[in-house]
């Protein structure tokens, strides 16, 4: 895209604060969408749960990227916390379809954030952005998640769901955590270590984003995933190459379920997704591998 004026929700985040500096590195304008009053030029105020966002703040927009949402792994998921993941996404996400469609010049395109989550536990089986909805909590959430932009679509705003795969950074996320234990010598094989883990590396994913706004052609869900799933005992022996340490031990399946509740069933899913739309449009990964994606993330 040419410079351009872009919103960003989840500003703060891993992913959102990346690519709010990536944006900015390369000169477009990023105004970010904070939960109080806006106290600076570059600041929209929203309210995700009141469903409010103020309109003026987004006019002249040429893009909307959503990346709001509650951490899935940040809490036990006890039934109200399911129901703050649930309603920071739809309801989040409701919210800025609408505002973009009530605009008299809407942006060229709302890219919304999403997750593999939506295909449930695949197993063995390879699965594309073709692939249907799983079963279970997650992907019920993703499904409400996509629909939720419908406002924007039914405007014409070309919108795109960054189904989102494991993020590979020290900086924070699930990998943000594995770090140091795998550091400490503590690290180990969750479960089996039979599931797949979609992994992608920080600096592919900022990229795949920066592709998504500047590829006209890309809509609806596209995976953000690398192109080599690996299950968890290769990313378990992955670590220990890369950061020289022992990987000895192992979170058996009961323990996991006794410390997580339902997300446990979740932890030890295998989703084994491929970036079908990305790898279609032209976009390629500078760590395509699992020990580059971790050494990536450690420079």
């Amino acid at each position: 895209m040419p410079h351009s004026r872009i919103a960003v929700t989840g500003s703060t985040g891993l992913i959102g604060a990346a690519l709010v500096r990536s944006l900015r590195a390369d000169g477009h304008e990023v105004v970010r969408l904070v939960r109080r009053p806006a106290s600076t030029a570059d600041e929209v105020e929203w309210d995700p749960k009141r469903q409010y966002v103020d309109v003026a703040g987004l006019a002249g927009c040429d893009a909307v990227v959503h990346l709001a949402g509650a951490g899935v792994g940040d809490h036990r998921w006890t039934e109200a916390y399911k129901r703050e993941i649930r309603d920071s996404r739809v309801l989040g996400t409701a919210a800025v379809a609408e505002a973009v469609a009530s605009l008299d010049t809407p942006p060229k395109v709302l890219l919304s954030g999403s997750a593999i989550g939506f295909y449930g536990d695949t197993g063995d089986r390879a699965v594309d952005e073709d692939a249907p909805p799983g079963e279970g909590f997650l992907p019920s959430v993703c499904v409400e998640w996509e629909e939720a932009t419908a406002p924007a679509e039914e405007a014409g705003v070309r919108t795109v769901h960054a189904r989102t795969g494991l993020v590979v950074s020290r900086r924070g996320g699930a990998w943000g955590r594995l770090f140091p234990l795998f550091k400490a010598g503590l690290g180990g094989r969750l479960g089996n270590g039979r599931q797949y883990w979609s992994f992608i590396a920080l600096h592919d994913h900022i990229a795949a984003l920066r592709h998504i706004l500047d590829t006209e052609t890309l809509s609806g869900p596209v995976n953000l995933t690398g192109p080599s799933p690996v299950t968890n005992g290769q990313v378990t022996a992955a670590m220990g190459r890369v950061l020289r340490r022992p990987t000895l031990f192992t979170a058996p399946a009961p323990a996991l379920k006794a410390a997580l509740g339902d997300f446990a069933g979740d932890v030890l899913a295998s989703q084994r997704v491929l970036p079908g739309q990305l790898l279609d449009s032209g976009f390629v990964f500078a760590f395509p591998g699992i020990d580059d994606a971790i050494r990536a993330a450690l420079r």
